[in-house]
């Protein structure tokens, strides 16, 4: 097994089962897999297997079923292409068959969701919105992922914010999923954030006066972002393993977190991708959060440093830091020690 295989095992291995992939199919695959060249194929096989049992029942008329084996095969799809930028044109069919699979996915999930296109700047962004049962305009939680998550892999903690009545809007920021090849990763968040809050209010289901940001690892940096630039707009915020700084955290990030970052970013070098992660500072916008906000953050994360945690603490007014003494990165592996206290009602 090559460092790369291996590096991606170590840091993720809970995140995948936590997200969609099960114990037994994350088993074989990694166990086939000895070069990292062979890590996306091996992905989107084994996606192309639930893909199949997803169409079928389709064709059968079993719908739910249906959407479920289309959701699963969409996250094997995407953990494919997550940080696969050795190769961009077998990464960028990965990604398209894990677009394919969630949309045809999403008619048939309980509670349903669909998609909403965003224009902006040059590109687009593209959200799905799903709501609880009964009649809205619902309060509703506007989704962040991170630098190689894209709204693919949440539908487990979707579930967690509906089933507690939250509508959920999950969106591909600049650098993201549907938006990484249009948009690049960026600092600024203000633009991104009132093109987000307008969208959102252009929804007649969704509430846009009970207006939650849940955002996780580089997420997690712009769900403080978000929460800042919209102001009293925001009732709550949660920032799941997300940095004060990146580009303090870059000299200890793997190289496959490295290379995702230059080429999700638009750069050539090493060089040129740290000065762009040190743009990605809360330093001049955490005074300006005024909507409570809960920091979650596992004290053993390899990725992002723990200190980095105490610093949004320590700089956003009145926040609330709820540190896991043994999780890692993105603490999926204690979930349940931080997601149901995630949903706290906005409004």
């Amino acid at each position: 097994m090559d460092e790369k295989v291996a590096s991606a095992i170590a840091h993720w291995a809970p995140r995948f089962t936590a997200n969609g992939v099960t114990p037994a199919d994350f088993a074989r695959v990694t166990a086939s897999v000895e070069h990292w060249s062979d890590w996306c194929a091996a992905w989107v096989a084994v996606g192309a297997e639930h893909e199949q049992l997803g169409r079928t029942a389709l064709a059968e008329r079993r719908l739910r079923s249906g959407g479920e084996h289309l959701a699963q095969a969409a996250a094997y799809y995407h953990f494919a292409k997550f940080v696969f930028v050795d190769d961009l044109e077998q990464m960028r069919d990965a990604h398209a068959r894990a677009v394919a699979a969630h949309t045809d996915a999403l008619p048939h999930l309980d509670p349903p969701g669909r998609r909403v296109e965003i224009p902006f700047e040059e590109g687009r962004l593209v959200a799905v919105v799903r709501t609880p049962p009964g009649d809205g305009p619902h309060p509703v939680v506007v989704m962040v992922p991170g630098l190689d998550s894209t709204k693919e892999e949440l539908r487990s903690t979707e579930q967690t914010f509906l089933d507690r009545g939250l509508a959920t809007f999950a969106v591909d920021g600049p650098g993201q999923g549907e938006a990484e090849y249009d948009l690049h990763i960026r600092g600024d968040w203000a633009p991104v954030a009132e093109a987000l809050h307008a969208a959102v209010t252009a929804e007649p289901d969704l509430d846009e006066t009970r207006l939650g940001v849940w955002g996780v690892s580089l997420g997690g940096y712009y769900s403080v972002a978000v929460t800042a630039a919209l102001g009293d707009r925001v009732t709550a915020a949660v920032a799941l393993a997300g940095p004060f700084c990146f580009g303090e955290c870059w000299d200890g990030l793997p190289p496959l977190t490295r290379d995702t970052f230059r080429v999700r970013s638009g750069t050539t070098s090493d060089d040129e991708a740290r000065a762009v992660a040190n743009t990605l500072d809360l330093a001049p916008v955490a005074g300006d959060v005024t909507a409570p906000l809960l920091i979650v953050f596992g004290r053993r994360d390899r990725l992002i440093p723990f200190t980095q945690a105490e610093k949004v603490h320590a700089a956003v007014p009145g926040s609330e830091l709820l540190m896991l003494e043994d999780a890692n990165h993105g603490c999926a592996d204690y979930s349940p020690w931080h997601r149901p206290r995630a949903p706290s009602r906005p409004g």
